[in-house]
């Protein structure tokens, strides 16, 4: 028997969700065929292929056979053994005719899920990653990223940013350029350490034009690339979206959504229309993301245009000593990159 999580039964009898389990059976069984055909290509040619493919079939019901019977190890190293030398034997042949051990196994666009678009462990099915975030990117308009293939660390470029030092203009005895540095390396930890429940969250503040977006978006690349999910709210649209769903306008559970995603990216803060609602709808995000309930690590990306004074001036002290407490604060500083980059 099969147990969706519950946690899961937001996306059930979903037209998205239904569509998209199409066209995952469609690609896997067109992947079943492509296979099929591969393989009866080189069994035709190489015979010896398809006697060892058969033998490692054998071998693994045996294998197979043995463990529920738990019987001695001396038998299941010997066949642990004969696989094993089996499938040397095909990565020979098989580079011998100039194919990758590869050309004969499916090539999965998920290897998690093999295109199933679900995981199942301990007797218990969870969607997968994949299909969550296929399910975020139309749902919420390809997670609300635009141009994202164009942003990422391969197209970051410091010098963009002066290396001219202005302590009078910007507080500080580093250059612009010498401080994006600095928090491009705290993004690629943040990226390296995702997993690590330690990790600090990241609060980007600064003026407009100096790059908060871009290179959010250059860290969720790296992070789908991690098998993870990742959704992109503005301020203004998540909180109005929350309270549209508390009362009912709004069919989506875009809260569950929000407080299970592996990466939420929050832009914008400090623009929108706040009030008592907004703020104990905002303070439960970012709280019960810090708690990680979910049993894993749920990080956070919060961007504003505020300063750090400005943001203890319009939120409760509760948000802010969240963010102060537990958020790498990355503070933004130079010349507007926009009309820079213009010139």
């Amino acid at each position: 028997m099969l147990i969706i999580s519950k946690k899961d039964v937001t996306f059930l009898n979903n037209t998205n969700l239904k569509k998209l389990l199409n066209e995952y059976e469609r690609k896997r069984i067109q992947e079943e065929n492509d296979l099929q055909y591969r393989k009866n290509e080189l069994y035709n040619s190489y015979p010896r292929l398809q006697e060892i493919d058969n033998e490692l079939s054998s071998l693994a019901i045996s294998t197979a056979k043995e463990l529920i019977k738990k019987n001695n190890k001396e038998i299941l190293n010997n066949l642990n053994t004969s696989i094993e030398n089996l499938k040397n034997e095909k990565k020979d042949l098989l580079f011998s005719i100039g194919k990758d051990y590869s050309y004969l196994t499916p090539n999965y666009e998920c290897p998690l899920c093999k295109d199933t678009g679900y995981i199942t462990n301990n007797y218990e099915t969870k969607m997968c990653n994949c299909l969550k975030q296929k399910l975020f990117n139309i749902e919420y308009n390809k997670s609300n990223f635009s141009n994202l293939e164009n942003q990422n660390f391969s197209t970051f470029d410091s010098t963009v940013y002066s290396s001219i030092v202005d302590k009078v203009k910007f507080g500080s005895d580093k250059s612009p350029r010498e401080n994006i540095e600095i928090i491009k390396q705290i993004s690629l930890n943040f990226i390296n350490n995702f997993d690590d429940l330690n990790e600090k969250n990241l609060l980007f503040t600064g003026n407009i034009g100096l790059g908060k977006t871009f290179l959010s978006s250059c860290i969720a690349n790296e992070i789908l690339k991690k098998q993870k999910t990742v959704l992109y709210q503005t301020a203004p649209i998540m909180l109005d979206s929350i309270i549209d769903y508390r009362f009912g306008k709004n069919s989506t559970n875009i809260y569950n959504n929000i407080l299970d995603v592996d990466l939420l990216i929050i832009d914008d803060l400090g623009t929108e229309c706040i009030n008592n609602m907004k703020f104990t709808e905002l303070f439960n995000i970012i709280n019960t993301r810090l708690l990680n309930q979910n049993n894993k690590a749920t990080k956070t990306i919060i961007s504003t245009n505020l300063s750090i004074q400005n943001l203890f001036n319009s939120y409760d002290e509760r948000i802010v000593s969240r963010l102060i407490g537990n958020y790498n604060i990355c503070r933004f500083y130079g010349e507007d990159l926009r009309f820079k980059l213009r010139k």
